[in-house]
């Protein structure tokens, strides 16, 4: 088992009508600008720990569970709206710093949230940090009647339990799931993640702490020019890393490319790239080393206005 070098500590508070479950490391101060890290699609907070253990200053770290992830609290819902996670970020940040400004940081669908979340409260992130926040493919117009379509046919599966996240037997099978997905992800980190990634059920199953419902398709067509005049309006520091493994073409092929999503980004005002060498999507899982280096560097940066 991996042996975690700063523990957390694990709280329930309320956001939204939800009971939302946040983890903090480090230790609060007025002193300090909080760094809130915000986890990807199927993922958790604790996912986190690896590049927290990695960071050589006591970091005061905050990062949530997202609505129907982990063990936040699921809301009566058939679907997750999207711009639920950017007003549950910003009452979240209410509830712990107030009026202070904070460094951000997300993975995934949180580096994509993240982003969104800078352009649309500038004023509350000093710095910005993007990990593999790619956001979605273009869409047309014409999309929408199919793209309606079938989110109420998913929803209907949905329903009938046919997009049900299938159980596992064992921690251990958990693990060698989150392996087979990663390869990069080593044996010790495996087991100490599917604890956390999963929960037994009075079966003697282990299911995945992840509503099926995110799997329903969003109803909206996601339109990059919205996407990109918040992105203009992001006025924090930005570093955006991404992988040397181009997971984009793993994920769409043609359909959505690195280098649109480099082309989409380029108009955030203040803009650093960073490429992490023998690592996959789940980079802070891979390097965590690398990462924790490459943030601390960042954000030891003095700001320039």
């Amino acid at each position: 088992m991996y042996p975690i070098q700063k523990p957390s500590r694990s709280e329930f508070v309320p956001i939204r009508h939800l009971s939302y479950h946040v983890l903090q490391w480090g230790t609060p101060s007025p002193d300090k600008t909080p760094l809130v890290m915000v986890h990807g699609w199927m993922d958790v907070a604790a996912s986190f720990q690896f590049v927290i253990d990695a960071l050589k200053d006591d970091y005061w770290v905050i990062a949530p569970d997202w609505r129907g992830y982990g063990l936040t609290e699921t809301p009566n819902t058939d679907n997750f709206f999207f711009p639920d996670y950017l007003a549950d970020l910003d009452q979240l940040l209410d509830h712990y710093v107030g009026e202070r400004q904070v460094n951000l940081l997300g993975h995934s669908m949180g580096g994509h949230i993240a982003s969104m979340y800078a352009g649309i409260r500038p004023e509350r992130i000093m710095k910005l940090i993007n990990l593999e926040g790619f956001g979605m493919p273009a869409t047309r117009p014409a999309q929408a009647p199919s793209r309606l379509a079938k989110w109420m046919d998913e929803l209907k599966a949905l329903q009938r339990g046919e997009m049900d996240l299938r159980p596992y037997p064992s921690l251990e099978a958990v693990a060698q799931r989150l392996i087979k997905t990663n390869p990069r992800l080593g044996t010790d980190k495996a087991h100490w993640l599917a604890q956390h990634w999963a929960r037994a059920n009075e079966q003697g199953e282990w299911r995945i702490l992840g509503h099926a419902a995110h799997k329903v398709v969003n109803a909206q067509l996601f339109k990059t020019d919205e996407t990109q005049a918040i992105y203009e309006r992001i006025t924090a520091p930005t570093l955006c890393v991404v992988a040397s493994s181009d997971s984009m073409n793993q994920w769409w092929n043609d359909r959505y490319t690195l280098d649109e999503f480099k082309q989409r980004i380029a108009v955030v005002p203040n803009l650093t790239h960073a490429v992490i060498e023998d690592a996959g999507h789940m980079l802070h899982h891979d390097q965590p080393d690398v990462l924790a280096k490459l943030i601390e560097e960042f954000l030891s940066l003095k700001s320039v206005t």
